[in-house]
């Protein structure tokens, strides 16, 4: 099997540790597709509006303990939150060390995927160019293209997406709303009020918004001490927890959870909170409805703004593949076997395609590791994997709140521990 072609979509961060994993495992004869002229994804920041989601002060928000590849530790001097800059630099050096671009294609951007008969591939590049393939693993990642507000044509302002949001020098002294409390749109509402008084951000659902760090240490590894615990103790200590950090949502006007924070994927942010109780940020409803510039919210309030940023999230999509072969942009179910391995398609596998409370990278790595062991043939799926793909997606329904921003949700350190199992007893 290590001389089949392989063909991999994307150089971001999952790509990468797709290339690494898959050349240890001696499946060399493979092509990886990437749109850019450079690697990094998502993490390569332009000041103009491009691919990339970050802006200009954007840090991880999983502590750079539990954010590295396995074999390559982040430098020791990055602190604790490594700048979009430090990961950039880093993914770089990890392509560099184990000379990753070498599988590379630079500038290719995949216009058409099709599956051909043998549960073959071929791959066609938006100059035409095509070239025919064994496997496909796709990690072209979902935080490229933007979910916009059914509303958006209703606002005569300036409207953008947090995607499209790279800087505050535009925004001094401008009536911002900001729509959406996850993690863009905190960033956002944080950066604005930094040169405006006059910021709201609308909070339709209840957020758990958790600071960097709990008793001195980045908030992720205190959650990771507490995995031996049975799911329902680890509720309740995040509970606690998060209550001495923060108190009552509600203190600050927001909606008070009715759900455990491990149901829901956090907000991870130490302005946000202080923002508000400092007056530069002030917490609004949803939104009813939009007239001009006048926005009404559902408590029978309304008012006027320059700006809106929706930080409303992004679509899944695959735009090389028919949307009548896979599309899941609306979909709250996803039914993948350990969120990798399609029920339809022996040949077709995702990497990076989850929503972790916790860093995509490592996870990543550990997806490609039981995809190699199968392709060598040291791993078989189950008989009934299939069926398994299809209970799993509706499992991550129960477990999660029901929405298509958790369609890919997983639990970080029991879904890694999990795959680096299978691929240890394989």
């Amino acid at each position: 099997m290590t001389n089949k072609r392989i063909a991999l979509i994307g150089a971001g961060c999952s790509g990468l540790a797709a290339l690494k994993v898959l050349a240890d495992n001696g499946l060399t004869n493979l092509v990886c597709f990437e749109k850019n002229d450079r690697i990094g994804g998502n993490w390569v920041y332009t000041a103009s509006e491009s691919h990339s989601s970050v802006c200009e002060t954007t840090h991880i928000i999983s502590s750079k303990w539990l954010s590295h590849y396995s074999d390559f530790p982040m430098p020791a001097d990055y602190p604790d939150y490594p700048s979009h800059r430090q990961v950039l630099a880093y993914f770089q050096s990890y392509a560099r060390t184990f000379d990753l671009e070498r599988f590379i294609k630079f500038n290719a951007e995949v216009k058409k995927v099709e599956k051909l008969a043998g549960e073959r591939w071929r791959v066609i590049l938006n100059d035409d160019t095509s070239d025919e393939f064994d496997y496909l693993l796709v990690a072209n990642g979902h935080h490229s293209v933007p979910r916009h507000p059914q509303w958006k044509e209703d606002f005569k302002g300036q409207y953008l997406h947090s995607h499209q949001f790279k800087n505050n020098r535009d925004f001094a002294d401008k009536r911002i709303l900001v729509v959406g409390a996850g993690n863009s749109g905190c960033d956002c509402a944080v950066e604005t009020s930094r040169v405006t008084d006059h910021v709201d951000i609308s909070v339709r659902s209840p957020q758990y918004i958790v600071p960097k760090f709990f008793l001195g240490k980045p908030t992720d590894t205190f959650a990771a001490n507490m995995l031996w615990l049975p799911r329902r103790v680890q509720d309740w200590l995040h509970k606690i927890s998060i209550r001495i950090q923060v108190g009552r949502y509600r203190y600050y006007g927001l909606p008070e959870p009715d759900f455990p924070p491990t149901h829901a994927h956090p907000t991870v942010n130490s302005e946000m909170l202080e923002k508000i109780r400092h007056g530069k940020v002030h917490p609004r409803p949803g939104i009813s409805k939009v007239e001009g510039r006048t926005v009404y919210f559902s408590d029978g309030t309304s008012a006027e703004y320059d700006v809106i940023i929706a930080a409303t999230g992004y679509r899944m999509r695959f735009p090389f593949f028919d949307k009548n072969f896979i599309d899941w942009e609306d979909a709250t179910n996803v039914p993948l076997y350990l969120r990798v391995f399609h029920p339809e398609h022996k040949s077709l596998f995702f990497i990076g395609l989850v929503q972790p409370q916790g860093s995509v990278w490592p996870l990543a790595e550990a997806q490609t590791g039981l995809v190699a062991k199968y392709l060598t043939g040291a791993y078989t799926l189950p008989s009934n994997w299939q069926q398994l793909a299809l209970e799993e997606g509706a499992s991550i329904e129960r477990a999660f709140v029901r929405s298509p921003r958790h369609s890919v949700e997983v639990h970080y350190l029991p879904y890694l521990r999990k795959l680096e199992k299978l691929a240890k007893t394989a």
